[in-house]
């Protein structure tokens, strides 16, 4: 088990600051041991999200901790942050036995506790819509729809945060076909194949990021210092930007989409953010190790 190879080089930013660090299943009676468990990779959590919830709960300390996780497993924690001012692709939600209530147009059907694009789809057809929502309810799934924003075609532009500081940037190729058509997956059908590239995001797109996690430490009770990792997903530009995802689980970093120097550097930062969160666990002191 070593993730998607994304992360391959956090095990040794940390081993280089001394904090022995390997690769477990989350599932891994050993990770109940561990002083600190970092969640990467988890992506089959989806088919098993209550023993999921339920293990986070067991791991003595967790990053990010067990409530981040509980409240942005399921998306409509986008209603949050919409109610707290931060500007979301406007989403309704239907629980099981609730009908889709459709206003037109091209629409995006997808569970509110999903990853990896499984599941979701585009419609302009609104019976095949109300179809694909009822197969989703039928098998116990909320519901989340969204208008189709055409910028999407653009792409999605993913910030990286860290202990609440930006860090890095990459976009990402549309991942939906157009209606009729279901998205192409990895091998393992966990999630839909991307297209990705390093960006340079404008100051209004990185003040949405900031927003998002303000208010979701607001909502949460923490400082935005106390997500170990963070990853803003926005589409548009500069002029109305809005967040389509706020990643706090097991997001993809796009570690392999920054040059080699800046990768080692904030792969640094992520060593130096889980010194952080030791300190604050009581794991610490770790003063004796220079900046």
């Amino acid at each position: 088990m070593e993730g998607d190879g994304d992360d391959a080089g956090l095990v040794e930013a940390l081993r280089s600051r001394g904090l022995h660090a390997r690769w477990l299943s989350w599932d891994d009676p050993d990770t109940e041991r561990a002083d600190v468990v970092v969640l990467r990779a988890t992506w089959d959590y989806i088919d098993r999200l209550d023993e999921f919830l339920a293990w986070t709960r067991r791991v003595p300390n967790l990053l990010n901790a067990p409530d981040v996780v509980a409240w942005n497993t399921d998306k409509r924690y986008l209603a949050d942050l919409a109610a707290a001012g931060v500007p979301t692709v406007p989403s309704r939600f239907f629980a099981p036995g609730e009908r889709l209530s459709l206003d037109g147009g091209e629409v995006v059907v997808k569970p509110a506790v999903g990853a990896g694009s499984v599941g979701a789809q585009r419609f302009t057809d609104p019976d095949a819509a109300r179809e694909h929502a009822a197969t989703l309810q039928d098998a116990g799934r909320t519901v989340l729809v969204q208008p189709y924003d055409p910028r999407i075609a653009d792409g999605e532009t993913a910030m990286v945060f860290l202990a609440g500081e930006q860090s890095h940037a990459f976009t990402k190729g549309p991942i939906l076909p157009p209606p009729g058509h279901r998205p192409e997956f990895d091998d393992s059908g966990t999630y839909a194949e991307e297209s990705l590239q390093a960006a340079e995001p404008d100051f209004e797109l990185w003040d949405v990021g900031h927003a998002a996690l303000a208010a979701a430490g607001a909502h949460l009770g923490i400082a935005p210092s106390e997500f170990l990792y963070a990853r803003v997903d926005v589409i548009g530009g500069p002029r109305d930007p809005r967040l389509l995802e706020l990643e706090l689980v097991e997001p993809s970093l796009g570690w392999r989409q920054i040059g080699e120097a800046d990768r080692a550097r904030q792969q640094r930062e992520f060593a130096l953010g889980v010194e952080s969160a030791l300190d604050r666990l009581g794991l610490g002191p770790l003063s004796h190790r220079g900046p």
